[in-house]
């Protein structure tokens, strides 16, 4: 299996527009340290490809990765699917920028495919530009992509987007990873980015895993209050710390995969300074900080 790492960044991006701290000015003064919205692109055998969510910036992602440019012919893709983690903004916005006629497969559970068709109109929008297929994600049930990678959705969290207001589905069906399996090789990718707890069913998924991208929103709980950006703790958003006895972190290092990646990451998280003492932490403990450019093969 061949997983590229698009992006990194959570809403926003980094360096987000309006945002002044610490870390966005170090991004605006130096570009290279930049990231996009946290997407990856997976194949099985290197030719057909599935984004894992359509980020804002999923044109310059395209872009910027020759294995999912197009060709040989003048409107042929490798891109043939995206799969949803969820209904946010910054993980479906990018289905608009794919509407040039392009046939896609979109895969989402119910409450999601349900919110681009009630409070997020995607569908509607794009029925007379794009050659779209939506397909129903069910918790639990493999689905074969292709002839040799097989994704099966596990909940994460229940949180609707901010836009659904209070007009609520029932089901807690919001928010989910996706298991990906190489049915040749065997290989195991788990692309968790919202992770509210490290529960024994998550822990499950993640057991035989290969390589795990992992929620890595915020480095502390109270990130967002201690340094002036909002008032709402990682947790009510639906993100564990990384930091901390009760954190991902720990955790993570402990499994036996041979990748462990955080992505996902709030401009406010200090592990986006590679010289930050957090980042020296984390990769004594064997785990990476997702960047766009990144390539795993298992």
């Amino acid at each position: 299996m061949f997983i590229h790492c698009l992006g990194a960044a959570a809403g926003g991006g980094y360096p987000q527009w309006n945002c002044a701290c610490a870390g966005c000015r170090k991004a605006r003064a130096n570009p290279d340290v930049a990231t996009t919205h946290a997407g990856i692109a997976v194949s099985g055998d290197g030719e057909q490809w599935h984004l894992l969510n359509a980020t804002p910036d999923v044109h310059h992602q395209i872009a910027a990765d020759p294995s999912l440019h197009p060709g040989p012919g003048i409107r042929t893709t490798p891109v043939t699917g995206v799969l949803l983690t969820d209904a946010e903004f910054d993980h479906t916005i990018g289905l608009l920028m794919l509407r040039e006629e392009s046939s896609l497969t979109v895969y989402g559970t119910y409450p999601v495919l349900e919110a681009l068709t009630r409070w997020f109109p995607v569908r509607e929008l794009l029925s007379d530009y794009a050659d779209l297929s939506w397909s129903l994600v069910e918790i639990g049930k493999p689905l074969d992509l292709d002839d040799r990678l097989r994704a099966t959705a596990f909940l994460t969290g229940s949180k609707a987007p901010r836009y659904v207001g209070r007009s609520r589905l029932p089901g807690p069906e919001w928010e989910v990873g996706f298991r990906l399996e190489d049915t040749v090789t065997g290989g195991i990718l788990v692309y968790a980015p919202t992770l509210p707890r490290w529960d024994e069913k998550f822990a499950e998924q993640v057991a035989s895993a290969d390589c795990v991208f992992l929620d890595g929103t915020f480095w502390t709980d109270d990130e967002m209050s201690c340094q002036g950006a909002g008032s709402r703790t990682g947790r009510s958003m639906g993100h564990m710390p990384i930091s901390g006895d009760d954190g991902s972190a720990r955790a993570l290092a402990e499994l036996p995969a041979k990748r462990k990646i955080y992505t996902h990451i709030n401009n406010t998280n200090p592990i986006l300074d590679e010289g930050s003492k957090e980042r020296r932490w984390l990769t004594d403990l064997g785990i990476e900080v997702g960047r766009a450019g990144l390539e795993v093969e298992i």
